[in-house]
């Protein structure tokens, strides 16, 4: 799918201000691709429809868990947790995007996993960094990312822990699991 395509159905899922994220996060994870050698054109689909799901309603989404098989514990911690892989179930069935690897990206760039494929990663990232987003730690963690793609994660992990610690809020166990593998396998560049 060209990117002029993929922007006409994305833009018709999003708010203004949603698709202007969308854009900087198109932006952003094209550059981590190209930084890290990860596939370009797969970066650029990925972050296009990365938040595709994201105003969907809670109840379609939960549908979708439920009956797409993706774990369930998914409905027990914060909603915004849900449109990445309904977004991921739905891009491959409205949008017509089968490839697997664009499709993961899509499902864990909110909570990441272990093992995460080049690919994730830069779009994990993008959606963190992209130019847009202004919040405490942040311009650090764009730092990293223009030295180590593995440190900017941790870090961006790190950040977005303590930030729902701060809040008294839940924490999906998968995002401690992808941290957890980050960390132990480490490169240092």
């Amino acid at each position: 799918m060209e990117r002029e395509d993929a922007l006409k159905l994305v833009k018709e899922q999003l708010t203004e201000h949603r698709y202007q994220h969308t854009l900087g996060v198109m932006e952003t994870a094209i550059d981590l691709a190209k930084r890290y050698g990860a596939d370009v054109k797969k970066a650029e689909i990925a972050a296009i429809f990365h938040d595709y799901a994201k105003f969907r309603p809670k109840e379609e989404m939960r549908k979708i868990i439920i009956e797409q098989g993706f774990p369930k514990d998914l409905l027990e911690f914060n909603a915004e947790l849900w449109h990445a892989p309904a977004g991921a179930f739905l891009v491959e069935t409205e949008a017509g995007i089968t490839d697997r690897e664009i499709l993961e990206a899509i499902r864990y760039h909110t909570s990441g996993r272990p093992s995460m494929s080049l690919l994730e990663k830069v779009i994990y990232l993008a959606d963190y960094i992209e130019p847009g987003r202004h919040f405490p730690g942040v311009d650090e963690v764009r730092q990293l990312a223009k030295e180590n793609l593995d440190e900017a994660l941790i870090k961006s992990i790190q950040n977005s822990i303590a930030f729902l610690l701060k809040k008294n809020q839940t924490i999906y166990p998968e995002t401690f699991h992808t941290y957890n593998d980050l960390v132990k396998n480490r490169r240092i560049d």
